[in-house]
């Protein structure tokens, strides 16, 4: 990945100050006195995964002698903006691997899911890259993603319907799946 840039918080403010004129808002009013620094302070925490590589937030792995018996780590929550929209999509990530001599830190998964959420997103492409991660950093015999969330682009606007939820998935193998299936794997996951 490239390196982290930096966010440039005054461009961010100038920018919001300009939405809000050009929506004829009156950006002198006291509720939006401090808006486009309240706004760009919080595009710094939102977009903090921009240029990170999710599989360093993998940063403990543990030599186990198991293999065959699958991990399961459900319902992370995490908080994504939507690139076509620049609104939120929310919801839970489940994830089962089977390792293969080597166990991944459980917070370390939350940390890449995090870092690959805290950007301009797609659902589809976040699944992906959490797998991936994965693969990557603790080589699982084989692993299966699923993601379930809301899309405020779809709960607030165009066809608004609130309560939705999109689900993707991902499965991953390496070599020998020790009798599991990518079917068997999401089958362990959670609906």
């Amino acid at each position: 990945m490239n390196p982290v840039p930096e966010i440039n918080l005054a461009a961010i403010e100038i920018a919001i100050g300009t939405v809000l004129k050009y929506i004829d808002e009156d950006s002198g009013r006291e509720g939006l006195w401090r808006t486009p620094e309240r706004v760009a302070e919080m595009y710094s925490e939102l977009f903090a995964g921009v240029g990170k590589d999710p599989a360093d937030e993998i940063d403990a792995i543990f030599s186990e002698d198991v293999s065959q018996d699958p991990v399961l780590v459900r319902d992370l929550p995490f908080y994504s903006m939507c690139e076509h929209h620049l609104l939120p999509f929310f919801g839970q990530a489940s994830l089962v691997y089977v390792p293969n001599r080597h166990i991944a830190g459980i917070s370390k998964i939350a940390r890449a899911l995090d870092t690959a959420a805290r950007r301009l997103q797609v659902q589809e492409r976040l699944t992906a890259q959490l797998a991936d991660a994965m693969l990557r950093r603790v080589q699982p015999i084989a692993l299966a993603c699923r993601i379930e969330a809301e899309h405020l682009c779809m709960s607030m606007r165009g066809v608004q319907k609130p309560g939705h939820r999109v689900v993707t998935t991902a499965v991953r193998q390496c070599g020998e799946t020790g009798g599991y299936t990518g079917r068997d794997l999401l089958a362990m996951l959670p609906e």
